[in-house]
């Protein structure tokens, strides 16, 4: 399953914080199989695996979920106040 670093809680957290209509975020497989989005999302898709932690949530695609089983999510903030994820194989 996909682990979250403390900076991607933190990031989603205040996000959800000040977006109300905004539950988490979530990762999806493009058509074309090779990149992932990043979206606001109220709520999971009916075949989304849903990452909780620390307060943070998480959506998952059925197709992502396969591609990130064994990755971990980081992010930062750029100084322009971008938000910017990686990701990097759990330990």
């Amino acid at each position: 399953m996909l682990a979250l670093t403390e900076n991607v809680t933190e990031i989603v957290k205040q996000l959800t914080e000040e977006v109300p209509a905004m539950s988490g975020v979530r990762i999806a497989a493009e058509p074309d199989g090779q990149s992932l989005s990043v979206t606001p999302a109220d709520q999971a898709a009916p075949t989304d695996q849903v990452v909780e932690q620390d307060g943070a949530t998480v959506y998952v695609d059925g197709a992502a979920s396969e591609l990130l089983d064994d990755m971990v999510l980081d992010g930062g903030v750029d100084e322009d106040g971008n938000i910017q994820f990686a990701l990097g194989q759990q330990a």
